[in-house]
């Protein structure tokens, strides 16, 4: 078993907390393309759940959980301090206030619905991912990444909008609005796959790894395990 830490893992577990932390900070903003309306953090947060694909694949669950509660605290860090500047007393000549308040100062029920939905769909992603390719033999790559990200982002959405917005949105539209995440997000993993399959099999060859969880425990808060 690895206990080292390569350059693409490390490389690819710096771009995973970078794309939780600036998918939270763009999930203030509503967009609306074509008639189909999302939050913006669609733009960055699905290219967390291919890295975290990429990373069951090459290093196995273990690494995986490793990177997911580093993106939690990524996530709680960048969090706590902007809720520190919000309550921070502004300089009397500064006139950005109010923007820097609505883009940083996120409720706590927000906040909440954010590290909820991320810890529940990110480990479920590894888990499938992980024990699809045992049963599978290591076959089937596309199917797989795609099957598990379906279940990530499914639960994600399901767990963060009524969670977030319950109360505060309409049930009709609500219910759109988890469908939608979950269904755009999957087709994002389905359209950069062929890219991701690519980074998996260069990854592959130049690590030299490529592990199989057998044998491992599946316990999200067995974080020394790596």
């Amino acid at each position: 078993m690895q206990k080292n830490v390569s350059i693409p893992f490390m490389l690819l577990g710096i771009l995973f907390n970078v794309c939780l932390v600036a998918s939270n900070l763009l999930e203030t903003k509503i967009i609306q393309v074509c008639g189909v309306t999302a939050t913006a953090g669609l733009l960055v947060f699905p290219i967390s759940y291919i890295i975290n694909d990429c990373i069951a694949e090459v290093w196995g669950y273990r690494k995986a959980r490793l990177i997911i509660w580093s993106g939690f605290l990524s996530n709680f860090l960048v969090i706590g301090f902007a809720q520190l500047a919000v309550r921070l007393p502004a300089a009397p000549y500064w006139e950005g206030e109010e923007g820097f308040n609505f883009v940083f100062g996120m409720a706590p029920r927000i906040v909440a619905a954010s590290l909820v939905a991320f810890l529940a769909g990110s480990f479920l992603n590894a888990y499938v991912m992980s024990k699809m390719k045992i049963a599978s033999g290591g076959k089937n790559f596309s199917l797989r990444a795609i099957l598990s990200t379906l279940a990530g982002e499914s639960v994600d959405s399901l767990l963060f909008f009524p969670i977030a917005f319950l109360g505060l949105i309409p049930a009709g539209e609500l219910a759109v609005l988890v469908v939608t995440q979950a269904i755009l997000k999957s087709m994002y993993e389905i359209v950069i796959l062929p890219v991701t399959i690519r980074v998996v099999s260069y990854i592959k060859r130049v690590d030299g790894s490529d592990v199989y969880d057998v044998g491992t425990s599946y316990n999200p808060l067995k974080v020394k395990d790596i």
